[in-house]
């Protein structure tokens, strides 16, 4: 136990926040599922289905503020485009999800999507052939936004693109694949993306078992990731990766290929954005071309700079956080939501330049010698 402890403490900066916080993931969340599932709905402690929903919902956009971190925080690459790698990964679960439904859509074709139906498509196209296969679908969900990053990543920094305009090239990329998700003709369900999901591996996508598990999944692989994504960058990987941060010329001069070690991130970080796409679908219930909307992308930016972009940690903080006041303000005041998020984004950029973790880390770094002194005495 002491050795799995340490495993899980090592790491830069808030690593050793990494076993707490797993504890406290997986902990809360199989409370919230008990009280979902075994209390009655008249209970004080109870959970609702929709409140299960959205904090599976919040989970998600958390793993993607993870992905954004990892990039941004320790490799200093301000992408405005992992909206691209979310909504790929949604899109491939969507096809799967619509694959499920089979003759029990509106017009009842058993091959067909409805939409397609509607179009007078007369056959499937080939994209979407396999995606019937749940092991296919989450393939594609992982490879299609890998593949993608990788590419873009191999033409970008092999050509040493970096600053302000790899960020208009990354929301240019998004930019362009929500135009092109808009249309019809690309098969995807046009402005109306995909959605009216029955099942998934033949369980009811409306029951609260249903709900739950897929909740407690998502919490499950963020917890996974969280894990991988610290070890990964308090190895020797990870801190070359810090070098190319803080000095990338130096970096070079002594003999790294630096361009390797951000393409391979950058893939990393998108693979992350396709599977929180992929556990997003199914939960939400729908995907569509506003996925790509480049404000998105932006979102999730802020998401980071809250939470303390550098510390992983602080990117789920974060995420969870501002989702919450979204969820609250946009049912409040929900003509004044974007403006809040842009006081918000303004303010921390300010007054908290380290995010929330780092006024926590200044909070306890106080408390420190006071504590020292004490036991001293």
């Amino acid at each position: 136990m002491t050795r799995l402890t340490q495993w899980f403490s090592e790491g830069r900066s808030t690593g050793k926040h990494t076993l707490p916080f797993v504890v406290i993931l997986l902990a809360v969340s199989l409370l919230a599922s008990a009280a979902n599932l075994f209390l009655p709905a008249d209970s004080a402690l109870y959970v609702s289905t929709y409140t299960i929903t959205l904090l599976g919902k919040y989970l998600c956009y958390a793993m993607l503020a993870l992905a954004v971190d990892i990039i941004w925080g320790y490799c200093g690459i301000l992408s405005l485009g992992h909206g691209a790698f979310f909504a790929l990964g949604g899109y491939a679960m969507g096809m799967y999800l619509m694959r499920q439904i089979g003759d029990r859509g509106v017009y009842g074709n058993p091959l067909l999507p409805d939409f397609m139906v509607f179009l007078d498509w007369q056959e499937l196209p080939w994209f979407w052939l396999g995606m019937d296969q749940f092991w296919f679908a989450m393939i594609m969900a992982v490879a299609v936004p890998g593949l993608l990053a990788f590419v873009f990543g191999w033409l970008a920094f092999r050509s040493r693109v970096t600053g302000v305009y790899l960020s208009i090239m990354t929301q240019a990329l998004t930019y362009a694949l929500l135009l092109a998700f808009f249309r019809n003709e690309m098969g995807f369900g046009g402005n109306n993306g995909l959605t009216d999901f029955k099942e998934i591996l033949g369980f009811d996508l409306q029951a609260d078992n249903t709900r739950v598990s897929l909740f407690m999944i998502t919490a499950f692989l963020l917890a996974i990731i969280f894990v991988i994504s610290q070890r990964i960058l308090a190895s020797r990987f990870g801190k070359v990766v810090l070098a190319i941060r803080d000095a990338e010329a130096r970096s070079r001069f002594i003999g790294y290929r630096t361009d390797r070690y951000k393409v391979w991130l950058f893939v990393y970080s998108a693979v992350i954005a396709g599977i929180a796409g992929a556990l997003y679908v199914p939960q939400v219930g729908i995907i569509n071309p506003g996925e790509f909307s480049p404000i998105n992308s932006i979102e999730m930016v802020i998401w980071v700079a809250v939470g303390g972009r550098g510390t992983l940690i602080g990117a789920v903080i974060g995420a969870i956080l501002v989702n919450y006041a979204k969820t609250r303000f946009t049912a409040i005041l929900p003509d004044a939501w974007l403006f809040a998020l842009g006081a918000m984004f303004v303010l921390v950029t300010l007054y908290l330049p380290k995010g929330l973790m780092g006024l926590y880390e200044k909070m306890m770094a106080k408390r420190r010698p006071q504590g020292r002194k004490e036991s001293q005495a």
